[in-house]
């Protein structure tokens, strides 16, 4: 983006060209260097500033999401990675702190649904997977939160799981958001590889990946300052997707999503700092279940709950 710069007059323009040979904007009718290349005189204007900022934001979001695909998975903390960093340019251009810093702390609870079996009306929650999902709004109740936002994937299963939970918690079911973005599906191709042909797995991913990461951009991001006080976001979906989400959020490896399990009603919970930072309070955590409740793939006989 060496070829955007500032004209003498304070506008933004678009330059294709190189500068003169003195390292000066070329006036109107100025006549060119033999060793230059033509260089049209700076537009000024609103349409030119902003196609100009658009274009320098684009470039600069790129970078930054590039940056941030080459080191997940290093070990190296990108503080940046929501691009929500509260910092501003003073007049010398040195970066200095704004007056108001962000404090609040944002809290993104993650539930799996309770165990399902596929019927002729769909993919559809098991006795059991009724309990579980009974048990596990008990134990959100208990934890004492005011809910800010529930949000659940669009699918029967996590609609079901969704309906007995906020009958337990007291949230109002019509304050509820139901995301496309949050269905099952395969996030990114896993290592170690999954059992499944690559070729499944590629358009799996094609189909799925760009749809469960713009999930991860919307949900998971630091408090602005304008937010005074913590805040309490619950999510109910699927496995796949809430370990991917982990991954992503922690700055692990995307690819490892398969090397962990969730049970069915599991709750996970991690938290955003002001500063950026995330940490994780519990991963799948099902010990308010009694044992023989506990379940984390689909039933294979045909009785229900085994």
């Amino acid at each position: 983006m060496q070829n955007i710069r500032k004209s003498t007059d304070g506008c933004i323009a678009w330059h294709p060209g190189i500068l003169a040979s003195n390292g000066q904007w070329p006036m109107a009718g100025q006549q060119r260097s033999p060793v230059s290349a033509p260089v049209p005189v700076p537009i000024c204007g609103s349409l030119a500033t902003y196609v100009s900022l658009k274009l320098l934001d684009r470039h600069q979001a790129h970078t930054q999401h590039q940056h941030v695909e080459d080191s997940l998975g290093k070990g190296q903390w990108i503080h940046n990675w929501d691009r929500r960093e509260h910092r501003t340019s003073n007049v010398s251009g040195q970066l200095a702190a704004e007056n108001e810093e962000p404090v609040a702390l944002r809290h993104i609870v993650l539930v799996r649904h309770g165990e399902y079996r596929s019927t002729p009306d769909g993919n559809r929650l098991t006795d059991l997977g009724r309990l579980q999902a009974h048990r596990t709004g008990q134990r959100l109740l208990e934890m004492g939160i005011a809910w800010d936002h529930v949000v659940a994937s669009t699918m029967t299963r996590a609609q079901e799981t969704a309906m007995i939970i906020l009958k337990q918690i007291n949230f109002d079911p019509l304050k509820m958001k139901r995301c496309e973005l949050l269905p099952e599906g395969t996030p990114c191709p896993a290592d170690p590889p999954q059992n499944r042909s690559a070729c499944h797995v590629e358009q799996a991913y094609r189909r799925d990946g760009p749809r469960i990461e713009a999930a991860f951009r919307r949900y998971f991001f630091r408090a602005s300052p304008e937010q005074k006080d913590d805040s309490y976001l619950l999510i109910i979906g699927h496995a796949n997707v809430i370990r991917y989400l982990v991954c992503r959020a922690l700055q692990f490896p995307p690819d490892a999503w398969t090397r962990f399990s969730l049970n069915h009603g599991s709750i996970t919970w991690l938290t955003i700092w002001p500063t950026g930072y995330v940490t994780i309070r519990c991963l799948g955590d099902a010990g308010y279940m009694p044992v023989n409740e506990l379940t984390h793939r689909r039933p294979t006989t045909a009785k229900e709950g085994t």
